[in-house]
């Protein structure tokens, strides 16, 4: 019998395993995902429920539990006091940059393997393939 490993599967646990060795154990690879859209300018619980193809009340528990842990706050949004701006705290900032390094390192070990046109190739076919949207956590 064959095992065959999803190659995006694979990406994400390996980044997980490298942000888990950086010092963020309580971490989940939703959280990342739930960061690439909260890191620009923050996010509302509408626009990140959106980004990650859940639904507002499932955006919303997972807000909670970024807020509670430390890794994002809630802000006033400016020019409507009444709804909240999500944005990440420096620990979300810092957990950010541990997935990014993380990342560099799969990435660098494909360039070994493969080289840096073929990895240039399948970002560029990877892009063809997916142009519109993010990557979406399958949970």
């Amino acid at each position: 019998m064959t095992i065959t490993v999803s190659p995006a599967g694979d990406l994400t646990q390996r980044i997980q395993d490298g942000v888990v060795a950086r010092g963020f154990a309580d971490v989940r690879p939703a959280h990342g995902f739930a960061f690439a859209r909260l890191a620009p300018d923050g996010a509302g619980v509408t626009e990140l429920a959106a980004h990650l193809g859940v639904t507002k009340q499932a955006a919303s528990q997972l807000v909670d539990e970024i807020v509670r842990k430390g890794y994002a706050e809630r802000r006033p949004r400016p020019g409507d006091a009444r709804a909240k701006l999500i944005v990440l705290t420096e620990r979300g900032r810092a957990c950010t940059r541990a997935a990014e390094a993380a990342a560099a390192e799969v990435v660098g070990g494909w360039v070994e393997l493969l080289g840096e046109g073929e990895v240039r190739a399948l970002r560029e076919r990877l892009a063809r393939l997916a142009p519109y949207g993010p990557i979406r956590p399958a949970w």
